[in-house]
């Protein structure tokens, strides 16, 4: 099998847990650490969390902090969304997406299994833009360039939609914290 097709397979099949499938008990650091090297698609070389980040996630607010020195499955579903989304975006733009994911009445489950659900989508749309790249051509280093390219410029492109879309959430900010604090004032 080639580098494409276990790529390919595991853009189809490796996913996150499911929310009713993470542990219902608590865990240990390096326990985290394990788990989330299941949680992401990660290859050779690629950085995995590590005890630092989770500190810093948890002391900048990211992410809720430990329960003594023990994780939850609240904190695996974080930390399992900010794995992802490091890749693609900065800490400060990750903190607004959280927070209004679970604004409201929805539940961390929701907004996990929402993740997990639009993860899916975009990684299948993936595998199968990869497959059509194979078979439309032979593997040489060319054909790599090209698929690269085509990657990146996919990824750029959402990436500017992305951006987009959380500079209109930032702009709606002030107006809302400047009304909350109106009605605070006339209480």
């Amino acid at each position: 099998m080639n580098d494409l097709s276990e790529l390919q397979n595991r853009l189809r099949d490796q996913r996150p847990v499911p929310w009713d499938q993470l542990p219902d008990f608590a865990l240990y650091m390096d326990q985290v650490l394990s788990y989330m090297d299941r949680q992401v698609i990660r290859f050779d070389g690629d950085d995995g969390l590590t005890a630092a980040m989770v500190n810093n996630y948890t002391k900048s607010g990211l992410a809720p902090r430990a329960e003594g020195k023990k994780y939850s499955r609240e904190h695996l579903a974080y930390f399992t969304a900010i794995c992802i989304l490091k890749r693609v975006m900065s800490t400060r733009d990750m903190d607004l997406l959280i927070r209004k994911e679970l604004e409201g009445s929805r539940s961390i489950a929701e907004g996990y299994e929402t993740f997990c659900a639009s993860l899916g989508q975009a990684l299948n749309l993936t595998a199968d833009e990869l497959s059509r790249r194979a078979q439309d051509s032979t593997l040489d280093d060319a054909s790599l360039a090209d698929a690269a390219i085509h990657f990146a410029l996919l990824s750029y492109a959402a990436g500017v939609a992305s951006s987009r879309c959380v500079a209109l959430l930032r702009e709606k900010e002030p107006a809302a914290e400047a009304q909350n604090g109106k009605k605070g004032r006339g209480k």
